[in-house]
Order: structure tokens, then C-alpha cells, then sequence
């Protein structure tokens, strides 16, 4: 599903390069849960973004669903993201003047879905993850798990085959944010791909599978012990 071949992401940072991405190849099957793990500077969410297609290599190719997606136009390149990749950040990038409704709608707005069919399946994404009291709430009056709820169920919305997740509980509390983890990996369960840059070791070792990054090489890549997913 996910192919990353001789992957190189350099950046000019004054006069000098940072090789951000160094050789990378790497290979993700529909349905896996892969934590990516390292230190600040790793190279982690260089690597997600470059798999979300919000970010290109300096050289090498990355095929997702078998296509070369390396060198598409932008327009193109928006239609398969959208299409097929979810973001979770950690710091939720919900828009602030829309209510929790009005954001999980949005990707359906932008793939051009209409009014009923939208309406449906926000109202569905908002009883699954109990959220329908909270649906014209605007950001700033939700707390940190509810607003990190509703940003899985927008990145959910339209039913990516891929849910990539930056440090998906970085700004949550103990219990918010294994109750997050849980929505996430039930979301993989059901056959959802699920790729999660982390600092936290213990949620590191729920995946099923962890990479490990060091100066933007893969130092490891396991599977773990611990399988919480259906690997296919």
C-alpha cells in the first residue's frame, strides 16, 4: 500500500544542508499500526508528512496504492490526499469560527458530497464518538479530548484507507488520552491503517509495529510483541 524507495528530504538551512530524510525505504501493508519513535530532530514528522503528501522528497519515489505519487500537480496530488490520507495532530488544527459540527463536515464540503448525505454521516461521526451534545460547540468550548475526538472523526469523515497521527495525545491528560488511543485503535480494527509519530515509549509499544529513527535514517523497524492490530 505504502512504498518509500531511496527517500532523501534535504533542507538549506543557512549554508548548510539537513538531510531530514536519509535513504529511507520502507514498506507499509494495508491495515498495519506502526508507532514511528526517536528523538526531537529524528527525522519522524518529516517522514509523516512526506506519507500525507503535505511534504515532497528531494529525491527518490513513494508509491502509495501502486501509483507514483512522487511528482504529481497539486491538483491531483489534493484528490488522492484527500481521498485517502486522514491527519491527527497534536495540536488539533480544528478551525476556530466552526462549530464541532461545521468541522467535521468540512472535508465533505470539499469533495463536493451534498447537503444530506453530509448531514448523515456527521450526525453518525458525532453519536459514534460521543459528541452529538457538543455539535455546535465551537472549539474553544470543548476540552482537549473532545476537540481531539472531533478531529479524528473530520480526518475520519470520508473514509481513508490511511489515519496518520502527530503525537495524538502530546496535549492531553492521562485519561483523555487513552481514551483517544482507544477510538484510534479501534479505528484500526476495522481495517484503517494507522501510522503514529510518538515520544511516549508506552504507546510506542502498543503497535504492532515500531520504528525507530535516528538523524533521519530507520536505526529499527519491529514488530512488537503486543498486537493490537489485524495486519493484512
Amino acid at each position: 500500500m505504502i512504498k518509500l524507495q531511496k527517500i532523501h528530504r534535504n533542507f538549506q538551512v543557512g549554508d548548510q544542508i539537513v538531510h531530514a530524510l536519509d535513504d529511507i525505504n520502507l514498506e507499509i501493508a494495508q491495515g498495519e499500526y506502526v508507532s514511528v519513535m526517536g528523538p526531537s530532530g529524528s527525522g519522524k514528522s518529516t517522514l509523516l508528512n512526506l506519507i500525507g503528501m503535505l511534504d515532497h522528497p528531494s529525491s527518490g519515489e513513494y508509491y502509495l496504492n501502486d501509483k507514483n505519487v512522487t511528482e504529481l500537480g497539486e491538483v491531483e496530488e489534493a484528490q488522492i490526499r484527500n481521498k485517502n490520507i486522514g491527519f491527527v495532530f497534536q495540536a488539533f488544527h480544528l478551525v476556530p469560527r466552526l462549530s464541532a459540527a461545521e468541522n467535521i463536515e468540512l472535508p465533505l464540503m470539499l469533495a463536493g458530497i451534498e447537503p444530506s448525505i453530509r448531514d448523515a454521516k456527521v450526525s453518525l461521526a458525532l453519536e459514534s464518538l460521543n459528541l452529538t451534545e457538543r455539535a455546535r460547540h465551537k472549539p474553544e468550548q470543548l476540552s482537549g479530548g473532545q476537540r481531539q475526538r472531533v478531529a479524528i472523526a473530520r480526518a475520519t469523515i470520508t473514509e481513508p484507507a490511511v489515519l496518520l497521527a502527530d503525537e495524538p495525545t502530546g496535549n492531553l491528560d492521562q485519561k483523555s488520552g487513552h481514551d483517544v488511543m482507544d477510538i484510534l485503535e479501534a479505528l484500526n480494527q476495522r481495517g484503517i491503517t494507522l501510522i503514529m509519530v510518538t515520544h511516549d515509549q508506552s504507546l510506542g509499544d502498543r503497535s504492532a509495529r515500531s520504528i525507530k529513527m535516528i538523524d533521519g535514517r530507520i536505526e529499527s523497524d519491529n514488530l512488537n510483541k503486543i498486537d493490537h492490530a489485524t495486519v493484512s
